[in-house]
Formats: C-alpha cells, structure tokens, sequence
C-alpha cells in the first residue's frame, strides 16, 4: 500500500476541484483499486488532522510515496515564506522538510510548477513554482533537487490541470510505471501534443478564416488571442468531462500549461506585426508562414469564408 499526502499552498483550490471530475480514472476508484493511502488532503480527508500526519511522514513513522502540491509557492517577504503559514510556521519549510521525505513529488497545477497566476508580474509574495520560477530552472527545492526515486519535480501543469491527466500520473507513480517527462518536466505522455490538434476550429485556421469578435466560428489565433498553435495540452485530445474544450466552446486557449502563464498582456488579444502575429506556431519560420497564409487565404473554400463550416 502506497500513501498520499496532497498539500496546498498558494493556492485557489482549482486543482482539487477538477480532480473530482476525474473519470479514467475516478479518484475514488484509483485508490481503490492500487489499495492506495490518501494521509492528507484539505477537503478529502475529513477524520485527520494535519498536525498528525505532518509529525509521522517527518519523523519516519509514516512512509511518504508521493506528495502532491497544489499552488505557488509563496517566499515573502524577504525570503521568509510569512505570507502563507500554517500554524505560524512557513508552508514554504514544511514543504521542504516534506518533500525530503517523498518518494516522488508532484506538482499539481501551473502554480506549483511554475509559479502561475501568483507569480505573475509584480509578483507581490515573491511567489515560485516547485523546481520552476517561470521558465527558469530553481523555483522552491533547486534545480538539482531528486525524489527518493530519483526524479525531479513532475510538473502535471493547467490552471487547472486535466482531471484525467493528474489521476492518470497518479496511477502511473502507484504502479511503478517509468515516467518519461520533457524539458519542463512535465509527463511527455501527457503533454507532447498541441491544444491545437484536435481543435475543431482547424480547417478555418489553415485557411486564414479568423474571427476579431468572441461567439464566431472562425479561428481565434489570428485577433483573440489563443495560443493553442504554441501550447502543449491535452484539451482536445482528452475532452473535458469527455465533452469539450476551450477552443470547442469559442474561447481562446490562454497557454495555461505553459510556464510563462498567465501573459503580461491582454489575454484576449493578439500581438501581431501588421497582419502576422508575432508568436507563431511552434517550429514555423515567419518568412514561410506569410507566404503560405497568403496563398491559403485566396484558396479558402465558399464554406470558410461564408462560415458554412461547425466548429
């Protein structure tokens, strides 16, 4: 048997909501199944108290296989981590002193991988991911921090991240399986596919068919902001709720999985040279890019450019 203890800090709870909505599987069930220990979780664990399950994971009595931290982590002021304490003592050192212990730990969600919406510009708290500060490699526990296991940090990111890809890790780490993770330590399984494969609104993206107004049926990388050319996600691989998606519902993708998230910028917008935008797809030249989207403008059939074409 296997425990879990899942802590918050910096955080809105968001992660654990959508973990509810786990279905492949269900939270419940992945438990169930693996014989698995949840030893703390803020809202899932409702006969423990912290204090207890803090004292035995630290003092050894208590094996720790997999911690799981949902939010940033908050430093301020000053280094001191006195703006988000339990008890009077920094989340910060309790997360340190925890994460010594663990096996594997993971963090749940943008901001703790990152630093997310918290550690977004002027970043107050001086907020961090775990092992990330944005895209630069240190964040709370050091670049060159290990589990017991001897991975770094596995950073599951979205804000929130998918239900079905945090019980999914989970059930990877309680069978033993290898987790292969890319150059932001994020699952490669879970993560090396563009929110924009699977969009529904594709064909009107390769034929230059844009909307500047939420509610159309064009495409909303060109005027509305949405990164989902340039970030890896599963939304349109595996449905929400197995139903949809952002982009399947007429709203941008904001790159939410991507350590630089949330932008320093209107997020309903796109930053553009003349009629190009300045961030392409991932791997497309610019000189290409104006070329082919010229010519596939002038080629759009009747059904995209009268918008004939569901998303």
């Amino acid at each position: 048997m296997k425990n879990i203890l899942w802590m918050q800090t910096g955080s809105c709870s968001g992660d654990s909501m959508a973990l509810l909505c786990a279905e492949r599987p269900a939270l419940e069930g992945l438990l169930d199944h693996f014989g698995a220990r949840l030893l703390w979780h803020p809202s899932l664990t409702a006969e423990t108290r912290f204090g207890p399950v803090l004292e035995a994971v630290t003092t050894g009595r208590e094996r720790l296989d997999i911690l799981c931290i949902e939010g940033s982590l908050l430093t301020g002021p000053n280094g001191s981590g006195l703006y988000d304490t339990w008890k009077s003592r920094p989340k910060i050192d309790i997360v340190r002193a925890l994460a010594e212990c663990a096996e594997q730990v993971v963090a749940m969600g943008t901001c703790a991988a990152f630093g997310g919406v918290h550690a977004a510009p002027p970043n107050p708290t001086d907020c961090m991911g775990l092992q990330f500060m944005q895209t630069t490699p240190g964040g709370l526990l050091g670049q060159n921090w290990r589990g017991k296991h001897g991975l770094p940090v596995i950073n599951v990111a979205g804000c929130p991240a998918h239900p079905n890809t945090m019980a999914k890790v989970l059930a990877m780490l309680l069978e033993d399986a290898p987790i292969a993770l890319d150059d932001l330590n994020r699952p490669a399984a879970f993560f090396s596919t563009m929110v924009h494969q699977g969009c529904t609104r594709n064909e009107y993206h390769e034929y230059d068919a844009e909307d500047d107004v939420l509610g159309g049926r064009g495409c909303l990388f060109f005027s509305l902001g949405c990164r989902g050319p340039l970030t890896a996600a599963p939304c349109n691989a595996d449905l929400w709720n197995g139903q949809s998606s952002k982009t399947r519902a007429g709203v941008p993708c904001f790159g939410c999985t991507s350590p630089s998230f949330p932008a320093d910028r209107d997020l309903f917008a796109t930053p553009r040279i003349g009629a190009v935008p300045k961030a392409l797809p991932l791997g497309v030249s610019r000189a290409r890019y104006m070329a082919y989207k010229n010519l596939a403008k002038a080629a759009a059939p009747e059904r995209i450019v009268e918008r004939k074409m569901e998303p």
